[in-house]
């Protein structure tokens, strides 16, 4: 796909323009399509806020992940990209670096020493390391969305979505494509598949344009659950400079050491821990 050369495009509205065709009005319709995907027999399951964290309500959140006791973050925007690193509860922030301003950054995960993170339309994803260098550059064969990474029984895999209903698996050393997994309920594919997160054994995947979370089976691609988290919003006060169609839920992080999870959105003021139901 060519790469946007439209000025706009350097603004976060434009994306969701370009996503959402219409912008608001297709923004509800999908929001209205997600939440109607559900099926009537697929659990919602419950969650308890356990905190309530300060969020850089500059920052575009496309990816979120917790290792080792510290925040990781991408965020998106052309000429605004770049990955940061931070005390998980204070939110102080310990390193960053930016992504060339040529490329919106988009889903991010952490593998052992390496921090992987993707591109929207560039074709292109960045090797780190933990120190925030770079130490190499990936093709994509596909725009990149979310991002995270999964035990197999091929070994470790990479699992990226695309906006689409399959999620997509990649060896972390050649960062080739090795497998696809096709998200359905009830039958009927899943669409807008965005931020992802591995954990207790299962995907969590954020539905875009949407506040819900499908708790995915890793062996069928089947949602055996959804988290609806449409109240977060109203728990904090929006900037002069909300938009609701583009500052949507978009980071799902799991702490180990917790058990918790940890939510919030693009341009949130807000990172939520979250204890969640299992079932």
């Amino acid at each position: 796909m060519a790469r946007k050369v439209n000025p706009l495009s350097q603004s976060f509205a434009f994306r969701g323009l370009v996503r959402g065709f219409q912008g608001t009005a297709i923004a509800t319709l999908l929001i209205f399509s997600a939440s109607a995907v559900a099926a009537e027999n697929t659990p919602v399951l419950s969650y308890r806020i356990v905190a309530e964290y300060p969020h850089d309500m500059q920052s575009f959140t496309e990816g979120l992940e917790i290792s080792d006791g510290q925040l990781f973050e991408s965020a998106g925007g052309y000429g605004e990209s770049r990955i940061f690193v931070k005390d998980l509860r204070r939110g102080a922030i310990t390193r960053q670096t930016p992504l060339p301003k040529s490329v919106f950054g988009e889903g991010l995960t952490v593998l052992r020493d390496q921090i992987f993170v993707l591109t929207w339309r560039e074709g292109l994803g960045f090797v780190f390391d933990r120190g925030l260098k770079e130490r190499r550059r990936f093709s994509l064969p596909r725009e990149g969305w979310g991002l995270t990474h999964m035990p197999t029984l091929g070994g470790e895999r990479l699992l990226m979505s695309d906006g689409s209903s399959k999620l997509y698996q990649l060896d972390p050393v050649s960062l080739k494509e090795t497998g696809s997994i096709s998200v359905t309920e009830a039958g009927s594919p899943v669409e807008h598949l965005n931020e992802l997160e591995y954990a207790r054994g299962e995907i969590y995947a954020n539905v875009w344009m949407s506040p819900r979370i499908a708790v995915i089976q890793t062996g069928t691609g089947q949602v055996r659950a959804w988290v609806d988290f449409s109240k977060l919003p109203s728990l904090f006060e929006e900037a002069a400079s909300w938009r609701a169609e583009e500052h949507v839920l978009n980071g799902i992080a799991f702490d180990e050491s917790s058990g918790h999870f940890f939510i919030t959105g693009k341009c949130w003021p807000k990172l939520f821990e979250i204890e969640l139901s299992p079932r």
